[in-house]
């Protein structure tokens, strides 16, 4: 008789279309169109060419990081230290082509230098034991300060036009960020739903102890996700510098909050265990529609602060309330009958 823990089921393969019209994922995309119409009958420039390019270079930087987010959630983790490491990353790439280093070179510089910062940060919480938030808190007060140090406290400019030429050159009619924005959200979602290691990563954030019973190698699989995440962030920081020819240490401020809400209402839980790729980026896509809309009807930057927060706590707080009903049918369907 097998008595060893079960696992969490982990969210069966299923193609593009399937995910999409998952019920949360399908809810979410409705609302969205139904957002987006509204707000090109309220407001005529929400529909405007200028206005959807601004939109989407702005979701390209949050979007890949939200991608990252939602796999270290996923895995049960979070990530605070996003933000920093993103103004981090473009700090590092002008830099280094200030010091002649050639442009590819140090834009793959400055990515390597985010990779370094999420094995920090999977060390530190795999083999230390430091709890997840206080890590990435401390890595993320590091990321920024260096960021200050390394520039003075003022932004980097008079960089060659081979800098932007990542973030401000067009394909096919639309902006380069934007094609990489959606290379990163397809090859991410393909990955987690197909290779065995995605599979891992939702084991062990839905149950470390069981998966790690079972033979799965849950530091090995944190220590992965935390890089991946500092990865994409720091790639999201150069295309923000390349798109601006500027690299700033104040980059990138509050958008782990972005992550973390779009990647929840998405489908991702605070607990792990559960959410998609697809999910996270139609979170976030709403999230960038509601501050674009914000910005469109004129609201105070303070109010749209207050917006934005309030936005993370409920939907923080629709997946605790989610989780309790789950949890109090599954103790009615356990419990036995009379």
């Amino acid at each position: 008789m097998n008595t060893s823990p079960s696992l969490p089921a982990a969210p069966p393969r299923a193609n593009l279309f399937t995910q999409l019209t998952r019920v949360r994922e399908f809810a979410l995309l409705v609302f969205i169109v139904v957002l987006a119409l509204l707000l090109s009958v309220t407001s005529s420039s929400f529909a405007s060419t200028g206005n959807l390019i601004a939109v989407a270079l702005g979701l390209a930087s949050s979007g890949i990081v939200a991608t990252g987010m939602l796999v270290t959630l996923a895995a049960g983790g979070v990530d605070l230290s996003v933000g920093s490491v993103l103004a981090l990353g473009g700090v590092i790439a002008a830099v280094a082509v200030k010091a002649g280093v050639p442009v590819p070179v140090a834009f793959l510089l400055a990515v390597l230098c985010g990779s370094l910062t999420g094995l920090v940060n999977g060390l530190l919480i795999t083999r230390v034991g430091i709890n997840p938030l206080i890590t990435t808190l401390g890595t993320m007060g590091i990321a920024r300060g260096a960021a200050y140090v390394i520039t003075q406290g003022s932004p980097i400019g008079g960089l060659p036009d081979s800098f932007g030429a990542l973030g401000q050159n067009d394909f096919l009619g639309l902006p380069l960020p934007v094609w990489v924005l959606g290379v990163v959200v397809l090859v991410a979602d393909f990955l987690m739903r197909r290779l065995a290691w995605a599979r891992q990563v939702y084991y062990v954030g839905g149950n470390e102890a069981a998966a790690r019973l079972s033979g799965i190698p849950a530091d090995r699989v944190k220590l992965r996700v935390y890089v991946i995440c500092s990865t994409l962030a720091a790639l999201a920081g150069v295309l923000g510098a390349s798109r601006f020819s500027v690299a700033a240490p104040s980059e990138g401020l509050g958008i782990e909050l972005i992550a973390i809400a779009g990647g929840v209402i998405g489908g991702a839980s605070l607990s792990g265990g559960q959410g998609r790729v697809l999910g996270a980026f139609l979170g976030v896509l709403l999230v960038a529609m509601v501050n674009n809309a914000m910005v469109l009807y004129q609201v105070p930057v303070y109010w749209q602060q207050m917006v934005s927060g309030s936005i993370l706590l409920i939907a923080v707080a629709s997946d605790i309330l989610s989780q309790n009903v789950r949890r109090r049918r599954a103790m009615r369907a356990t419990r036995p009958t009379p």
